[in-house]
């Protein structure tokens, strides 16, 4: 899954080697966290959402085929040291 998310991810944006995946593997359930540079955090987002929806709706259907729960999250680039991060269960 971690592959299948760096593969959409590089080619979404124009800093391809600042794009990373961090999986974080639970009994039922694992967790992404996307990270990518702060110009490219649009591009992974979109328009209302529609690009991230679009990421995470390839994962389920990857997820669901091998029966397990992910979550996506994208963490969004540090402003004056603060970090968050966005997420949703498929």
């Amino acid at each position: 899954m971690k592959n299948l998310l760096e593969f959409i991810l590089i080619h979404l944006v124009n800093f391809p080697d600042d794009v990373g995946v961090e999986e974080t593997v639970g009994e039922r359930e694992d967790v992404y966290t996307i990270s990518v540079n702060a110009a490219d955090i649009g591009r992974i987002i979109g328009k209302a959402g529609n690009t991230i929806q679009a990421i995470r709706s390839i994962a389920k259907v990857r997820a669901m085929k091998e029966h397990r729960l992910i979550r996506i999250l994208v963490k969004e680039p540090e402003v004056s040291g603060q970090s968050s991060t966005t997420d949703e269960t498929v």
